[in-house]
């Protein structure tokens, strides 16, 4: 089994910025991929950002320019680097990764951190 476990989120007035962390932990061989996702106040959740094992990156074009993933492997942890945060970033932010056992890929998610953004 594999945990997901975020932080970092809160409340922050518009124009600030906010850093989330997210930790795997448990029987991992190795991550292939991570990324972000989020589900605001009636909406489908859609995604943020994601990052492949190699570093790849791809950014939601609302998010692009503001915020930044990034990885640390030797951790297995995923951040995402908001800034210039606008009230409709108001969400549920999720972790998901890509975990490899050796023999097979499985899908994780975290339970989530909240995001609250004011005008």
């Amino acid at each position: 089994q594999v945990q997901l476990v975020e932080s970092g989120g809160g409340l922050v007035q518009a124009g600030g910025s906010l850093r989330l962390s997210c930790a795997a932990s448990g029987s991992i061989f190795s991550i292939n991929g991570m990324g972000w996702y989020r589900q605001g106040p009636g909406k489908q959740r859609e995604l943020v950002a994601t990052i492949t094992r190699d570093g790849s990156t791809v950014y939601a074009d609302s998010v692009k320019g503001r915020f930044t993933i990034s990885r640390d492997r030797a951790k297995n942890t995923v951040y995402l680097q908001m800034n210039s945060l606008k009230p409709e970033d108001t969400a549920v932010y999720c972790c998901r990764a890509l975990v490899s056992t050796g023999s097979s890929e499985y899908l994780y998610w975290g339970q989530g951190t909240q995001v609250t953004v004011s005008s």
